[in-house]
């Protein structure tokens, strides 16, 4: 992939067809075989721009990640956390990646943008819950997060194991760690 320039941040009534887009492939790039193929077929572009739409109006944190020429390539939301008791008072509740972007650093810069928005809110830490069988986990881990939690919930009645990382600082790690 040539190299380009990526801009994170808030996104705008006019990106939800975009983080739609990103959503969807993400969603059938990482959890095809983890999740219920009947959840993947049932998203829609109009149903998730829909969903998208609603919460960009409803001002909820949401950031992108623009390309110049192929526009919304990433997205993040992220908020207070859902589940306090684990520790940390912020939360991401999605960060997606066009897998045709994958390894470009599209990721690492809206998990950045999501952790300096959530620390000019006040907020001081943060949690991210992800599918364990995800592959996004090693990510996550290589940018500072530590395995604090797992659960399992039900999608579409099917278990589906969960892993929860935290950052008791509002930092991604910048070096990897040698192993």
């Amino acid at each position: 992939m040539e190299s380009f320039a990526i801009h994170v941040g808030q996104a705008r009534g006019d990106d939800a067809d975009g983080i739609a887009r990103v959503y969807i492939a993400s969603w059938h790039d990482a959890y095809a075989g983890t999740v219920p193929t009947a959840l993947l077929t049932a998203m829609t572009q109009n149903g998730q721009t829909t969903r998208w739409r609603a919460a960009l109006a409803a001002r909820e944190a949401v950031f992108v990640a623009r390309h110049e020429r192929h526009g919304v390539v990433g997205m993040t939301s992220f908020g207070r956390s859902r589940d306090p008791d684990l520790g940390p008072d912020g939360e991401v509740y999605t960060l997606y990646v066009d897998p045709a972007f994958y390894g470009e650093g599209v990721g690492r810069a809206l998990l950045a943008g999501a952790f300096a928005d959530l620390s000019r809110r006040g907020f001081s830490s943060c949690i991210i819950w992800a599918h364990a069988k995800n592959p996004a986990r090693f990510f996550y881990e290589r940018l500072g997060g530590r395995l604090v939690a797992e659960r399992t919930v039900r999608l579409m009645g099917e278990p589906i194991p969960e892993a929860a990382f935290a950052w008791t600082r509002l930092a991604v790690r910048t070096r990897s760690v040698a192993g």
